[in-house]
């Protein structure tokens, strides 16, 4: 049944390069406010705090895939703690993932109508986007994999070179002192982004369709190490910009980029960056989307996961729109509970299964030593 519902497959390399967007894309705007609200000038240590989330969250996916190679999350859940709660666990999860597919959507829809297309209706922004990542996962997890390998190294590109081009006007001493307020702060400002962190729960969907299993975890710690550089890098350059202005600003690396002037030659190059980063965003929703539909065809036991391609499509949308109503509610969820949120079901759920799973093999190992002892 698996077989047919996917049967292209990735490399680690290509598994990677879906991660890194699908929490970057989002991540990497809000992040530098949320995180100086908290740390002030300690914001740049944050993410390396946070990113223990997405580390633990690796090792803890590959262990249960080390169990069961050839299913996702939905498929091993019943195999765990039985049929009827482990399909509980995938119908709870299915939801889950709308709802938080829906906020993503309304991220990417606020974020377009608010800073370039203000007359645009937010729902055709909407819209048009699920249409797009509809294709893209129609034609499955190799087509995502493929996209990312064209998409990222431009994103990557554009990245070094707004931080050269700022590099004349950042100021070295708006980070110090470090630490000026103790440890705590910077504890505080690594709340958010841990949530962001624990998204790494989805390459338990990609861990099957490697090419190569075993380099799983290997490329999966990776993939968390090059996120936290990247964020390091936006909060710094953010905030030896702006100072303690960062806070107050919604979206402080687009603000940056606006602040790029060159010899009154080189101006107004927000644009090209709003185009890369559509298209990051437009791999985090496709890898989300996909994600909903390949588990709810496997918890449907369907033969086929694209009938329900645009059905869960037309749901993502009215998700998003009813999610969070205008954009202060938005930001006010990412900075107290999504952390939580997204904690809970993608970290500390997978390691209560890991832990059954471990006392289950520990039971029936010495059941199997009592046997053999009694037949001796």
């Amino acid at each position: 049944m698996r077989e047919m519902l996917e049967k292209g497959r990735i490399s680690p390399l290509q598994m990677t390069m879906i991660m890194h967007p699908t929490i970057t894309a989002t991540a990497i705007l809000l992040v530098p406010a949320i995180t100086a609200k908290y740390a002030k000038q300690d914001l740049w240590i944050s993410p390396i705090l946070a990113s223990f989330i997405g580390f633990f969250t690796v090792f803890v996916i590959f262990q249960l895939n080390k169990n069961f190679p050839e299913k996702t999350f939905i498929e091993y859940c019943p195999d765990i703690i039985g049929k009827i709660p482990g399909k509980a666990i995938g119908i709870l999860y299915l939801i889950y993932y709308l709802h938080q597919t829906g906020i993503i959507i309304q991220e990417y829809g606020q974020f377009v109508v608010g800073n370039f297309l203000h007359q645009t209706p937010l729902v055709v922004v909407l819209a048009s986007m699920v249409l797009v990542c509809a294709l893209a996962v129609y034609g499955g997890l190799e087509v995502i994999g493929r996209s990312s390998q064209i998409i990222l190294p431009v994103v990557f590109l554009f990245f070094i070179l707004v931080i050269l081009m700022l590099l004349k006007d950042l100021d070295f001493l708006e980070i110090l002192p470090i630490f000026e307020r103790g440890p705590m702060p910077a504890l505080m400002g690594a709340y958010t982004p841990s949530g962001w962190f624990s998204e790494m729960f989805l390459i338990s969907f990609m861990l099957p369709y490697l090419k190569q299993q075993q380099k799983g975890l290997k490329w999966g710690m990776i993939c968390v190490f090059s996120i936290v550089l990247i964020m390091v890098i936006a909060n710094l350059v953010t905030y030896m910009l702006f100072g303690p202005l960062t806070e107050f600003f919604t979206y402080p690396v687009m603000n940056a980029v606006r602040y790029i002037s060159i010899a009154e030659f080189l101006e107004h190059l927000e644009a090209i960056i709003m185009a890369i980063w559509v298209a990051s965003t437009f791999i985090k929703i496709s890898m989300f989307y996909y994600v909903i539909v390949l588990g709810a065809a496997q918890w449907l036991n369907l033969s086929d996961f694209r009938p329900i391609i645009l059905p869960i499509g037309f749901l993502l949308i009215v998700v998003s729109i009813w999610s969070t109503p205008n954009l202060l509610e938005m930001v006010h969820f990412l900075s107290t509970y999504e952390a939580i949120y997204l904690i809970v079901p993608q970290t500390f759920i997978p390691l209560i299964l890991l832990g059954i799973l471990w006392v289950r093999k520990k039971v029936k190992g010495s059941k199997r030593g009592n046997t053999h002892a009694q037949n001796a």
